[in-house]
């Protein structure tokens, strides 16, 4: 039955059980019949009740009766919600299981392709490794002519080997004669050239400040000033007078050394050095060094404290304190831009009085103490660094 229908006869029938409710509850009013010893108002009530609920029971009766749906509706609700779910979830799975059949499917696809491509790259690789193949054949063809043509040339030069590993055999043992003629020549040299050495490799000749932003010809005559210098300590090393020679620079660098100060805007220390170990007697061969010259230490300043602590307070630790001290004085200053010597590594000069007198101050002293080093005088770049040296109590 369609639901125009249904509806058209739940409305009929809704309409005649409700006439005939109205009409048995008015006969029944007008006979004040009572029912269960009730009063007849009450009667009249629980007729109009039971007709409410014979409506609704026809009104389900004829839907159920008329229509297979509604009889669904009121009965089989939860089995078709059941079903309904199960439905769903076997859409949900067959829709999964699509989604990962599609990319299944679009792996196969991407490797197909792949081992498509891998099939073109082997054919033509396989092509290449033909062509290949054909010129290495080609080319142990030629090896071989060349093989054949080597074998002969070996076996004439075998009978050429034996002669020239007999004229070996005599060059060896000249060698060996050589090599020992040369070694007592080289031991010979080298005690005449360690015995009367003047100058070892890299010592300052001389060394001094020449101020720059000058023309060239001041700049000149300074290094001439400085070279001549260089000269009287050589004379005084050699204990001969070597007035008359004059040390060996190159003179490109000499030129460009006075160049360069000359423009510089600073003054510069300028280091005469031996070239190489200088014997007695040999033409003296030095090279020219250049650094900025400033100030590093004004006159008082503050240069490093340590703390030690004494134990005994003997002469022996006095003296190996002070001497670490003044180590670790020589790094501070080296730091912070004084040139050391080249040979020593050197900046600073004490003398023994001052260095004993500081060994006095420690001796006998136990426990910690402070030494603290100060600049004794302005010291530039080129030194020498001279000390004045504090001992205090360690009282923290």
């Amino acid at each position: 039955m369609s639901g125009i229908s249904l509806i058209t006869v739940l409305v009929i029938t809704g309409g005649v059980i409700a006439f005939i409710g109205d009409r048995l509850g008015t006969k029944i009013g007008k006979k004040r019949l009572s029912i269960f010893g009730l009063r007849p108002r009450h009667t009249s009530i629980i007729i109009t009740i039971f007709t409410g609920i014979v409506i609704t029971t026809l009104t389900f009766g004829v839907m159920a009766a008329a229509s297979d749906n509604v009889r669904t509706a009121l009965f089989g609700m939860e089995k078709l919600n059941r079903t309904m779910q199960e439905t769903k979830n076997n859409l949900e799975n067959t829709q999964a299981d699509l989604a990962m059949a599609k990319s299944e499917q679009e792996k196969t696809d991407a490797a197909l392709q792949q081992s498509k491509a891998d099939v073109d790259r082997l054919n033509k690789q396989q092509k290449t490794l033909e062509e290949e193949a054909a010129k290495l054949q080609s080319g142990i063809t030629e090896l071989e002519s060349a093989k054949a043509q080597l074998t002969a040339k070996n076996e004439e030069l075998s009978g050429s080997n034996e002669k020239l590993l007999a004229a070996n055999d005599k060059l060896t043992n000249d060698n060996k004669s050589l090599e020992q003629r040369t070694q007592q020549l080289r031991d010979g040299l080298i005690t005449i050239r360690e015995g009367d050495i003047a100058f070892r490799a890299g010592e300052i000749i001389a060394s001094g400040v020449i101020r720059g932003n000058r023309s060239v010809e001041d700049v000149a005559a300074d290094m001439q000033t400085l070279a001549a210098l260089a000269n009287r300590n050589v004379s005084a090393r050699f204990g001969s007078d070597r007035s008359d020679k004059e040390i060996w620079i190159y003179q490109p660098e000499y030129d460009t050394a006075v160049e360069n100060i000359a423009k510089s805007s600073r003054d510069m220390v300028v280091r005469i050095v031996a070239a190489g170990n200088l014997v007695r007697g040999e033409e003296v061969r030095t090279n020219l060094e250049l650094y900025p010259n400033s100030v590093i230490f004004r006159d008082k300043e503050f240069i490093i404290a340590r703390p030690y602590d004494m134990m005994d307070g003997s002469d022996a630790e006095a003296e190996q304190t002070i001497m670490n001290f003044l180590k670790d004085v020589n790094f501070a200053a080296t730091s912070k831009g004084i040139l050391p010597d080249p040979l020593r590594g050197t900046v600073g000069v004490m003398e023994g009085a001052q260095f004993y007198e500081i060994v006095a101050q420690l001796r006998g002293q136990r426990g910690p103490v402070i030494l603290s080093a100060y600049a004794n005088g302005n010291t530039d770049a080129s030194g020498p660094l001279r000390l004045k040296i504090n001992v205090e109590k360690n009282t923290q």
